[in-house]
């Protein structure tokens, strides 16, 4: 069992019992000498909550209305090699863990565009061609979506997956995603003429 979990039913004892031998706790929890000596050091040292009395009794000094619960700290980092036990050294404190983002409730408009008839362009085209024509329709989109500030969430082969609200919230990010839209209407005419020329 955790080393927490035992302290924490130890200290319900012992709050409930207020005097606890050490010849109980040891035979109540199936404890040896060693892991008596580090339940004993954390509750009298660490913790503050109990006394030694004649070597061999625990007395509770805690509150007794409320059981405190005892929770493991958090990992420190390993010391630097050759710095733990050099007298006058400073210690440098872990980086404090950046604060997570708070929770945000946010709109979020989703677009998904396509290419249209892709299964048969694929047959009709060299698998190089083919790629290439796929390639610049997701640039051609890309760069409307960049433009209406959207979010290219995903390519999933011939279509996009697209946000407006994210990162970036807007007022107006349902319209942004009808304008992307309309954009990439606009681009695929002038990319269907410039590919018909190249190819």
């Amino acid at each position: 069992m955790d080393f927490y979990a035992i302290l924490d039913q130890v200290i319900d004892v012992l709050r409930q019992r207020q005097r606890v031998t050490y010849r109980a706790l040891k035979r109540q929890f199936n404890l040896d000498d060693d892991y008596l000596e580090d339940v004993k050091a954390e509750l009298i040292q660490g913790q503050r909550l109990a006394v030694d009395e004649d070597g061999a009794v625990l007395v509770w000094t805690g509150e007794t209305d409320v059981s405190p619960r005892i929770t493991p700290p958090a990992p420190q980092p390993a010391a630097l090699p050759g710095t733990a036990d050099a007298p006058g050294t400073l210690r440098v404190p872990a980086p404090a863990a950046p604060p997570s983002p708070e929770a945000e409730r946010r709109q979020l408009t989703v677009m998904f565009c396509d290419l249209v008839d892709s299964t048969k362009l694929s047959s009709q085209l060299d698998p190089e061609e083919y790629r290439d024509v796929v390639r610049a329709y997701q640039a051609a989109c890309t760069e409307v979506i960049q433009r209406f500030d959207g979010h290219v969430a995903q390519l999933l082969g011939d279509g996009l997956l697209v946000y407006f609200g994210y990162p970036q919230a807007h007022e107006d990010d349902a319209q942004r995603a009808v304008h992307t839209g309309l954009g990439i209407l606009a681009a695929m005419a002038d990319l269907q003429s410039r590919l018909q020329r190249e190819l």
